[in-house]
């Protein structure tokens, strides 16, 4: 667990619901322990939400698992730190998104399909669905969307390998 912060925190009490879309459609809806919102970040503490157990080859999610997520509202991606029940970091999903919209108890994330995965130790960092972003049509539908998550990711990589992801979030 991370060490305790001398920064301002929101009550562990309030609870949010986190809406995932992707292609404009619900992808997933979880309930989230809101940990921190600073107006431009918004961090949530939430358990594996998804049913049964998900392998990427990389990593495992399975049930038991806590994500520590961390949304922007003025930034083209999300970093999740994925820990096992007991406390144990796996590492780091990054989800390429548009930036967050917190409102009426729901924090709204839209997908769009680039993902990157940093390991634990940081010596693993992999870049995913880029064809799955190269399928959806975003790049004609809607130019600067495309372009502000293709430097999304790539800002993300830089950093994972330079000095770790980390210092992004403290």
């Amino acid at each position: 667990m991370p060490a305790p912060s001398a920064e301002p925190r929101a009550p562990r009490s309030k609870g949010l619901v986190v809406a995932l879309t992707k292609a404009g459609r619900t992808k997933i809806r979880y309930p989230a322990e809101l940990v921190r919102d600073d107006g431009t970040r918004v961090t949530v503490r939430a358990p594996w939400a998804a049913p049964g157990v998900r392998d990427f080859g990389f990593v495992r999610f399975e049930p038991g698992d806590v994500f520590t997520e961390h949304y922007w509202r003025d930034r083209w991606f999300a970093v999740k730190e994925v820990r096992t029940g007991d406390g144990e970091l796996k590492g780091w999903y990054c989800d390429i998104t548009r930036p967050a919209v917190l409102a009426d108890g729901v924090l709204a994330v839209e997908d769009l399909d680039l993902d990157l995965w940093v390991s634990a130790d940081g010596s693993s960092v992999l870049r995913l669905d880029e064809d799955e972003f190269e399928a959806s049509g975003l790049a004609g539908r809607d130019p600067g969307a495309a372009g502000a998550a293709a430097r999304a990711l790539d800002e993300l990589e830089a950093l994972a390998r330079a000095e770790g992801l980390a210092g992004l979030l403290t």
